[in-house]
């Protein structure tokens, strides 16, 4: 099978999270990448702990499939450079704070005057118009500007964060389907465009229910823990061993509850008649069923529920996750060997196609492993013009950058130490 990109050419000039996961979904799904990355430390995340083998986790996770070429892009050299790659593009997704791009001479109009059939994207924090458009923004600063983190967390407890990266990750979701539909357009226009998301615009639209739900009653929306504001009971329950989270959300689903823990009495206790008298009385049945759980491990309890057709699971440790049989029967986790990380397993794309391939085909790039290959067969650079341009800085190939870590003392306990000595070094 061969994957639906194949031939789609993405130069991709983003750093840390939200931009590398859009280039990410894009290489998956065959599109070829080429990494510019900065000389010297390229992308923020390589420095992001932990490590393995001296490679970031972070970059690991969202870089595979992708070409390495450092580039200074600061230099006239260097952006020229830049420009003969994208003329020979079909996508440019770049992560810059407003109106750096423009400064660099990589806006928008520029890129789109060498080459107009371009997608050219932008994912930015508060989006590319407003009062805060020029404001930096992280995954968790824009959890707390869009109300994400007011609702997320336990009821009394302090304002908390999502433990992963929401939008971040969801931005890059939103980019990549305006790509994907800019690129079908195009077959009939023949002409690129521009396509901007940011996490501000994702918070909103993950915020929207709640949203609805202000305007419905006028009430603030409280936190809830593991609990749902529409259904109840909806929690994580606390057994004689493990926690289980329980979702029950309608009338069925908890007369099934009611037999499987031997309580067929609250059908008739008019308190839990019916979905919305239940979410009044939660307290209650939250008190009354925790005192059930509690009389027997969550194995047992999982066994009885299942069995009964009540949706339910254990509140999984992450490294369980590792040997699930679920998780090994949908093949999500793709072995990949790294040179410096060894053999590690990555989660795939989330989806599959029955007549193309998605797949995680090479691991994350070191730090200009590619940029002579690119550079040689996408520009036709000489292994000369290579060479001088290494010797003035403007580029750097795996070889050069290898010999600058030399000078470092110890290249991997210089990499531990700033993941506060949580390096896992690559397994033999």
């Amino acid at each position: 099978m061969g994957k639906p990109l194949k031939g789609i050419t993405v130069v991709d000039v983003t750093n840390n999270i939200a931009g590398p996961s859009v280039t990410m979904v894009l290489g998956d799904l065959g599109a070829e990448i080429i990494k510019i990355e900065r000389p010297g430390r390229g992308d923020d995340a390589r420095g992001m702990g932990p490590h393995i083998g001296g490679e970031s986790c972070y970059f690991l996770n969202v870089n595979r499939n992708k070409k390495s070429v450092v580039i200074d892009i600061r230099t006239s050299v260097g952006k020229d450079l830049v420009y003969r790659l994208v003329e020979k593009a079909d996508v440019f997704v770049e992560n810059f704070r407003y109106g750096k791009a423009e400064q660099l001479g990589f806006g928008y109009e520029r890129l789109r005057a060498i080459n107009p059939s371009l997608i050219y994207c932008t994912i930015s924090a508060f989006g590319q118009k407003g009062p805060e458009k020029e404001k930096p923004g992280y995954d968790g600063l824009l959890q707390a500007r869009t109300g994400i983190m007011k609702v997320t967390g336990v009821p009394d407890g302090p304002s908390v964060r999502a433990g992963v990266s929401i939008l971040d990750q969801g931005s890059a979701l939103w980019a990549t389907i305006g790509i994907l539909a800019a690129l079908y357009e195009r077959q009939t226009t023949g002409v690129g465009q521009r396509v901007t998301t940011s996490l501000f615009e994702t918070g909103l639209s993950w915020i929207g229910y709640h949203l609805l739900a202000y305007q419905a009653t006028g009430e603030e929306p409280q936190k809830m823990g593991a609990g749902h504001a529409a259904f109840a009971p909806y929690d994580a329950y606390p057994t004689a061993d493990e926690d289980v989270l329980i979702g029950v959300s309608n009338d069925d689903l908890f007369a099934k509850l009611a037999k499987a823990l031997g309580r067929l009495d609250w059908l008739q206790d008019p308190r839990y008649a019916t979905s919305p008298q239940r979410v009044c009385h939660r307290a209650e049945l939250d008190q009354e069923i925790i005192a059930i759980l509690k009389t027997k491990p969550s194995q047992e309890w999982l066994d009885r529920l299942d069995a009964a057709g009540v949706p339910c699971s254990r509140v999984n440790r992450i490294g369980s996750l590792l040997d699930d049989p679920q998780v090994d029967a949908v093949g999500m986790l793709q072995k990949v060997d790294h040179p410096a990380a060894g053999e590690i397993r990555i989660p795939r794309l989330p989806v599959q196609l029955s007549a193309s391939e998605v797949s995680v085909d090479s691991p994350s790039p070191l730090l200009g492993e590619h940029t002579a290959e690119v550079l040689t067969e996408k520009l036709g650079i000489s292994a000369e013009q290579l060479a001088e341009l290494e010797m003035q800085g403007i580029i750097q190939t795996r070889r050069s950058l290898f010999i600058n870590k030399a000078e470092v003392e110890d290249w991997s306990i210089f990499r531990s130490k700033r993941s506060c000595g949580t390096e896992r070094p690559r397994e033999k």
